[in-house]
């Protein structure tokens, strides 16, 4: 680890005029001898660490150097280290930390309590985990790492490289189930059985056509209920009963089709891909098409015939595809130690004074059902997140949340208007375990965590969106969802 000392904000040195700046680096993990070296040393001198009073395992040195990008490594009990919690790449010296100094001289930065115990902090209980700096005005900032475009266009390729040599027949699971659903089944029906089955997207298959001719999904339980509640609709609570899913996609065209943000509809085809088709080409295809699934359909006969239906991929499973492989070498990946703060990632609240920023769509637990739903739609997102009138997070609404009022056919006797966010998910929630749901459900990082961490917890089942909170305080600050990962990696 590493700050600028407190005791003095910079030095000049010599004739020459260069501006030196104080840095203490910090190694909070023991030994018996450590020592600091770096690009600043020339790689030529060994600087003794001390251990610092009350804290025998952490280790300190302070050191002047000019500002600019610099490398840095620890001799520790003669063996080379790198702190694997601070930005590091694979350099010349092998896998060494970097930092980069910037050149402000109302910057007077400071080391937390945090930095100095070396403690690890997660979301729900602990504190900021970041180098920071005390500005002339009292208020602290942020530190943030460099990385040079060069850097992160080497890693886009490396992982660009990964994706086209691996394809989604290493995705397929060794067993398991795929679900489809028959195009002749009820509405209502279908819902159920996405709602049983623990599901919010099932294929479709059309018997006398012999062939897979769309998905159901819950945005088109959405558009049902937003019918079912629109007033002037032609379509009763009776006839959703009976009506199917192939009259359902004759009569509204949803089902095979995407709303374009402009309140207009077109069609598309079935969207699907082949065992053998690279994963860069189904990840750009699950982006340029705006799905959430890419079914994964073969056929032995050279006319397309008797096709198999073999998996459901999605950008989850290509993420933990990535993460597994470069979980081995991370440093030939070196954005994956930054902080996701330092990249152009996710959507961020708009800070005071920051024009056209997109703003964070947000609604309070009181907010109704039709107001989530319409917010669904109209801002082309997975999930909402449910905020108390702080914006410190409560609980997050996602699309799969809507299967869960085919339970005990709730849709039937609920007012969009009349319900509440709040309500709504209580449909859904197991009542012997509030607490346990409600933490699965909403995923969080800091603006602090790492690129990879935030990668790692995206990768998990059912995860979209994480959601990025204030420590302490888990007001929300920004969300990260797959979809940004693989648009920053392959856009």
């Amino acid at each position: 680890m590493f700050s600028q000392s407190m005791d003095s904000a910079r030095d000049v040195g010599g004739a020459s005029g260069i501006v030196l700046i104080p840095m203490r680096f910090v190694w909070p993990y023991g030994g018996r001898s450590v020592f600091l070296s770096g690009s600043f040393t020339r790689w030529s001198e060994l600087l003794p660490m001390s251990p610092v009073e009350g804290c025998p395992t952490v280790f300190q040195v302070v050191y002047s150097v000019p500002p600019g990008c610099h490398q840095y490594k620890f001799f520790v009990d003669r063996e080379w280290r790198h702190d694997e919690n601070q930005p590091y790449i694979s350099g010349e010296y092998g896998i060494v930390n970097t930092v980069f100094l910037a050149t402000d001289p109302n910057c007077i930065p400071v080391v937390t309590p945090e930095i100095a115990s070396g403690n690890n902090m997660d979301v729900d209980n602990e504190a900021f985990r970041r180098t920071q700096v005390r500005l002339t005005d009292g208020t602290l900032s942020e530190l943030l790492p460099r990385i040079s475009d060069g850097d992160v266009q080497i890693s886009r390729q490396r992982i660009s490289e990964f994706l086209c040599m691996h394809t989604a027949y290493e995705l397929l699971p060794e067993s398991g189930k795929v679900v489809a659903l028959d195009i002749e089944l009820p509405v209502k029906q279908a819902f159920h059985v996405l709602h049983e089955q623990g599901i919010y997207v099932a294929p479709l298959w059309d018997f006398c056509k012999g062939q897979f001719v769309g998905v159901l999904s819950a945005s088109d339980f959405i558009l049902i209920l937003r019918e079912l509640g629109n007033h002037g609709s032609n379509m009763t609570e009776e006839e959703l009963e009976t009506h199917t899913i192939s009259a359902w996609k004759e009569g509204k065209s949803y089902l095979n089709s995407q709303n374009n943000g402009r309140g207009t509809v077109f069609s598309r085809g079935f969207i699907h891909a082949g065992p053998y088709d690279n994963l860069n080409a189904i990840a750009m295809k699950i982006l340029q098409k705006g799905v959430s699934i890419v079914p994964i359909v073969h056929s032995s006969s050279e006319d397309g015939s008797f096709p198999q239906l073999l998996h459901l991929t999605s950008l989850t499973g290509i993420l933990k595809c990535i993460c597994r492989y470069f979980r081995h070498c991370p440093s030939s990946l070196p954005i994956l130690q930054l902080p996701i703060c330092a990249l152009p990632v996710g959507t961020w609240v708009p800070k005071i004074g920051e024009p056209n920023r997109r703003p964070l769509a947000m609604l309070r637990p009181s907010a109704s059902l039709a107001s989530a739903l319409n917010l669904l739609v109209q801002a082309r997102v997975s999930s909402i997140p449910i905020v108390d009138d702080n914006d410190s997070l409560l609980d997050i609404y996602c699309r799969s949340d809507i299967t869960a009022l085919a339970k005990d056919r709730a849709y039937t006797h609920i007012n969009l208007d009349e319900m509440t966010v709040q309500q709504a998910l209580q449909l859904g929630q197991d009542a012997n375990s509030p607490y346990e749901f409600r933490s699965q459900r909403c995923q969080m990082c800091l603006r602090s965590d790492s690129l990879h961490k935030v990668m790692e917890r995206l990768a998990n089942p059912g995860v979209r969106r994480i959601v990025i909170v204030e420590a302490g305080s888990n007001r929300v600050e920004g969300i990260v969802s797959l979809g940004d990962i693989f648009k920053f990696f392959l856009g």
